[in-house]
């Protein structure tokens, strides 16, 4: 039976050992012995996996909040302006614009280009709103049936969404929260909107929505109606417009997309992306890059430290055994490749947990936003996170790639211990 035993142990043994390399069978033996570790190592090493675990943990996690963030903010500025515009290229510097007929024949070419998901007409014209004593200046954005409401239909706080036809203009108008609360004015009020022209005219509408997106510049500013209202006030032709309007269905692919549109529309016409449109927001938004970029230097720096520390103590605590790899024959470049793999083993405990640490919060504030925001002063109510894969294996890929490389100097200390040396300090 004993005999057996052995054998059955020497045969895994020796396939172990063939199937994988020797150094990386020794390191796993290595490891395996966890009475072998000193009373003063296992805390050290516990201390230095959890380092690299809140490092990888923090990184996820300003990776998730600032794409979150950044998606947030881009979706509510593109719900305003679209993600692409189109205008004469003759337009004066007035907000109503220069006028032409909606009935281009590039708006067909421009439906069929890939990822282009909407286009629409639209023409803007400031206006006063007045509602018993108050008033408030705001920019009158007229719409047709064609537009597409998929972004206010989330916002909406109270009503429903404006209803056009081409038979007769509609009165409804979709006002802001903010707007509303300062003219303490709700849901089927009807409101009166002044025109500074010549005559002056005034037209009375009725709110039939209130949204709220959370950008206070924006909600502040802007009612929604029929872009009949605004063609008769400029006494413009029915089918008249001051622009296009284009939505496309990956933000990621804006630059491309637009440089399309450039090239379709007539050369008397030009196309802006909302960047160009709003480049202030877009420039703040980039800002946030700087500060990620900060502190995922900042934690690998933290990371390679630990792992360097701990990778020291290893080797020091093992000094007999590495005299005794060298006296039967050991090169030191094998020596060190089986301390570099039982660190690389620690190194990937500790991945391990801050992944699981990382995704599972940004898993929890995802479905239940528990962390809250002054949605004044951030432009949201909540941290939004965003959980890209491909962000994710590229951190962890790249830690484990460092760290690995940075224990490649320590372990030069490998070098000079000789088995006299190690014999004696044993």
């Amino acid at each position: 039976m004993c005999q057996k035993l052995y054998y059955c142990k020497f045969t895994y043994s020796y396939f172990t050992n063939k199937i994988l390399n020797t150094e990386l069978y020794i390191a796993r033996k290595m490891i395996s012995q966890k009475k072998a570790e000193g009373q003063l190592t296992k805390p050290i090493l516990r201390i230095t996996m959890l380092a690299i675990a809140l490092g990888i943990a923090v990184m996820l996690i300003s990776i998730a909040v600032l794409k979150g963030f950044q998606g947030e903010i881009t979706k509510k500025i593109s719900g305003f302006g679209a993600h692409i515009q189109i205008k004469p290229l003759s337009q004066n510097s007035s907000p109503d614009g220069d006028a032409f007929n909606a009935k281009q024949s590039f708006v067909a070419d421009l439906k069929n280009i890939d990822g282009v998901v909407n286009v629409q007409a639209f023409a803007t014209k400031p206006a006063i709103i007045k509602a018993d004593e108050e008033i408030e200046g705001v920019l009158l954005k007229g719409i047709d049936k064609n537009y597409n409401w998929n972004y206010f239909q989330e916002k909406l706080v109270s009503g429903r969404i404006p209803q056009f036809n081409d038979t007769s203009k509609s009165n409804d108008i979709l006002l802001s929260a903010q707007l509303a609360a300062k003219l303490k004015l709700k849901l089927n009020d009807n409101v009166f909107l002044y025109f500074i022209q010549q005559p002056p005219r005034m037209r009375k509408l009725t709110i039939c929505g209130i949204y709220k997106t959370g950008l206070e510049e924006f909600d502040t500013k802007y009612a929604f109606a029929d872009i009949a209202h605004i063609q008769k006030l400029n006494d413009w032709g029915k089918d008249s417009i001051a622009g296009y309007e284009i939505l496309i269905d990956d933000f990621n692919n804006l630059e491309k997309i637009n440089e399309q549109v450039s090239e379709t529309i007539p050369y008397d016409f030009t196309s802006q992306s909302i960047k160009q449109v709003f480049p202030q927001l877009f420039d703040w938004l980039n800002l946030q890059d700087m500060n990620v970029v900060v502190i995922l230097v900042i934690m690998t720096i933290v990371c390679v430290i630990n792992m360097i520390s701990g990778l020291l103590i290893i080797i020091l605590e093992r000094t007999q055994f590495i005299g005794m790899l060298k006296s039967m024959g050991a090169s030191n470049w094998m020596v060190r490749k089986i301390f570099i793999y039982h660190a690389v083993s620690i190194v990937g405990k500790g991945m391990l947990w801050g992944n699981v640490f990382g995704i599972g919060l940004c898993a929890l504030q995802y479905f239940f936003h528990f962390i809250k925001l002054d949605e004044a002063s951030y432009y949201v109510s909540y941290v939004p996170v965003l959980l890209n894969p491909l962000l994710i294996l590229g951190v962890n890929v790249a830690t484990l790639v460092i760290c690995t490389a940075a224990m490649l100097l320590p372990s030069l200390l490998i070098t000079k211990i000789t088995p006299i040396k190690a014999i004696r300090f044993s």
